[in-house]
């Protein structure tokens, strides 16, 4: 029936969106009670509403252009919030790191597949198509935990940016796999020049053009005018790297790099991401509505194996790879962790190869099983992978081996056996050295533990009190004496891990005060029950912060602002944690009825304007006082009788809200 309707009225795509956001709204309600992530609803409800399915959905390329756009406005929001300073800073990672990767996934996979039967030139297109990750996934899964900035996650990025342009001469040397004559080598020539035309271009609109281009837009002060600005930027870079034969995803990217230079992106950022959450479901669904669940079943056990092997493969090149560019074993085992599912260029890659004949009807399946397979576990070890990065550094492996592990450049400390009454502080971010640094300007000892190689070196040969080790571990604990330690800071960002320090420094003592810093508020209570003795959620110390500025606002006494706040601290931010209708905490201060503001002058005249101050009787009508007046860039203090209002001034007053309400209505145009 409602295929009928949505025919009769010439939309015949509508009727397949509306099943597909009906069916994924029902879907993620059940997934979300069930704590499973929103990306594997969307892939399930590919799955229910593809023709593998129950066949709700008939336009699947529509399907497919919108998913497209999905991808493209992702890249774009990632390519805003970085920037060509940050991009530069990661060349290394992108370009030796990417090629090892991309080069060595190849090469393992091509091998495998050779020994498996395959014909040498399928074998490598396979390994073309394992070598590849999801920019899509892995991106918003790091955006949405904010991971994206540390080390690991600029490293990720890097490597999945190398993938994106490499799938190009990959799209090239395909045809020649199929023995189709193609100068291939002339080709990639013309690539690499337009390649370097695109860069130039980016770079020139970066410094000179779009700056200029949306702070006019922005004069208009038009959102509807900003928005279309940075919709047709965005597309328009995208269509040009798609004219010069690179992929439209590396143009988003790039017009997002643009736009990062400019002193708009994070207005365009937010204009964007409701769009982009929208089509970037297209892309999910459009990747379930591939899985063909009825093989999955008929050949379940060489999937799975084929599904590991293809993790073990790209785990192991994407380490070595990480390695290689200098960086540690944890955070090469994290970049592994987050890059080792088959990406949706894959997808795209494997339908040149069906058309080139590369792949038969049943390889694809396998390779479509295997890419979804990879795709749908992705989000749960993405969120712990670096625990199990940690675990995997912490197995009892021999002395020669931890070696080779990264710690034989850490120069050992030897911890003062009779340290007592110190403080161990837990992780050496920007908490940790801040902490530090108070300790030491107090003369209190202490002493550091640290999971990143890189930092423990560096800082031990500073002369800091740092070592490297799992603060979970009985062994760690003991060496730092955590038994005679007065306080232990746990400074990191791991939830699981720090319930894991916790529960590892009461398993060992009962004596050190324990104070842990929290991202979110429902961490605490779990912290509290393993044996925290004081919890500090980012998000209450941001509340208390603004209410803060609040109340300097309402000009309250500064000894009453800090009376209050020390006041929700001490009782662990108990009003911050109990309902609304539960909550009887109150602030017990007078708000004063007057405030201050800064109001423009917008008319030329009226009742105050252009009027000695002495005449025109501003403090006796209204209850208001001037107390500064800017004009012309210079701010005028000492008020006499005689001075005037004018046309452009920004008179400073302080008043009554009702009054000054009333004085803003006869200087402003309403």
């Amino acid at each position: 029936m409602l295929n009928f309707i949505f025919a009769s009225v010439e939309l015949p795509m509508l009727s397949d969106i509306v099943w597909i956001f009906g069916l994924a709204t029902l879907v993620i309600l059940v997934f979300m009670r069930l704590k499973i992530p929103t990306i594997i609803g969307f892939l399930f409800t590919g799955a229910l509403a593809g023709p593998y399915g129950l066949s709700l959905v008939q336009a699947s390329t529509t399907v497919e252009v919108l998913s497209e756009i999905g991808v493209i406005l992702l890249l774009f929001v990632i390519g805003m919030e970085f920037s060509l300073k940050s991009l530069m800073a990661i060349k290394k990672a992108v370009f030796i790191g990417g090629s090892l990767q991309v080069v060595f996934t190849i090469l393992f996979t091509s091998l495998i597949s050779y020994f498996l039967g395959f014909e040498w030139n399928v074998a490598v297109f396979i390994g073309f198509l394992l070598s590849l990750s999801s920019t899509a996934i892995v991106l918003k899964l790091l955006q949405e935990s904010g991971q994206v900035n540390t080390i690991s996650g600029r490293t990720t990025l890097a490597i999945l940016i190398f993938q994106d342009i490499v799938i190009v001469p990959l799209m090239l040397f395909t045809p020649m796999l199929a023995g189709e004559s193609e100068n291939v080598g002339m080709s990639l020539l013309f690539m690499a020049i337009k390649g370097a035309l695109v860069i130039a271009l980016t770079l020139i609109s970066a410094k000179y053009l779009i700056p200029n281009l949306l702070y006019r837009i922005a004069k208009t002060r038009n959102e509807e005018l900003f928005l279309l600005s940075i919709i047709v930027i965005c597309f328009a870079v995208a269509y040009l790297t798609s004219l010069l034969g690179l992929s439209l995803g590396l143009g988003a990217f790039l017009a997002g790099l643009i736009i990062s230079e400019s002193d708009y992106s994070h207005h365009a950022t937010g204009k964007i991401l409701p769009f982009r959450e929208v089509f970037l479901s297209f892309f999910f669904v459009s990747v379930g509505m591939l899985f063909d669940i009825t093989f999955l079943f008929a050949h379940i056990l060489p999937i799975l194996g084929l599904t590991l092997l293809t993790f073990l493969i790209k785990f192991i090149t994407a380490s070595i790879a990480v390695r290689s560019i200098g960086q540690g074993f944890k955070e090469a085992f994290i970049v592994a962790f987050s890059i080792f599912q088959v990406g949706e260029f894959s997808l795209l890659l494997a339908k040149v190869g069906v058309s080139h004949e590369l792949l038969d009807a049943e390889t694809y399946q396998y390779f479509l099983a295997i890419s979804i397979l990879t795709m749908a576990v992705t989000p749960f070890i993405l969120k712990k992978r670096e625990d199990i990065s940690c675990g995997i550094l912490n197995l009892p492996l021999p002395s020669r081996l931890n070696k080779k592990f990264g710690n034989e450049n850490i120069p050992a400390l030897e911890v003062d056996q009779e340290l007592k009454d110190h403080l161990v502080i837990i992780g050496y971010g920007l908490n940790g050295r801040n902490l530090s640094k108070a300790a030491k300007s107090a003369k209190i000892p202490y002493v550091i533990i640290e999971m990143n190689p890189a930092t423990v070196r560096e800082e031990s040969l500073k002369g800091e009190p740092i070592i490297y080790g799992d603060a979970a571990n009985d062994t760690v604990l003991e060496h730092v004496n955590i038994n005679k330690a007065r306080v232990a800071v746990i400074a990191i960002s791991n939830a699981e891990a720090t319930k894991r320090i916790i529960a590892g420094i009461r398993h060992h003592t009962q004596n050190p005060f324990i104070i842990v810093r929290t991202r979110y508020v429902n961490e605490m209570e779990d912290n509290l029950k393993l044996g925290a003795d004081e919890v500090i959620p980012e998000e209450f110390e941001t509340s208390i912060e603004i209410f803060t500025r609040v109340l300097s606002k309402y000009l309250i006494p500064r000894h009453d602002i800090e009376e209050f706040t020390n006041e929700v601290r001490s009782h662990n931010y108990e009003m911050f944690r109990m309902t609304t209708e539960d909550a009887d905490v109150k602030l017990k201060i007078d708000l004063p009825e007057i405030n201050f503001v800064g109001i423009l002058v917008e008319r030329d005249s009226g009742r105050y304007i252009n009027k000695p101050l002495k005449e025109a009787g501003i403090r006796e009508n209204l209850g208001v006082n001037i107390v500064a007046i800017k004009r012309e860039g210079k701010t005028i203090t000492e008020i006499k009788a005689d001075e005037k209002i004018k046309l452009g001034d920004l008179v400073y007053v302080v008043g009554r809200p009702d009054g000054l309400e009333a004085f803003e209505k006869e200087v402003e145009v309403n």
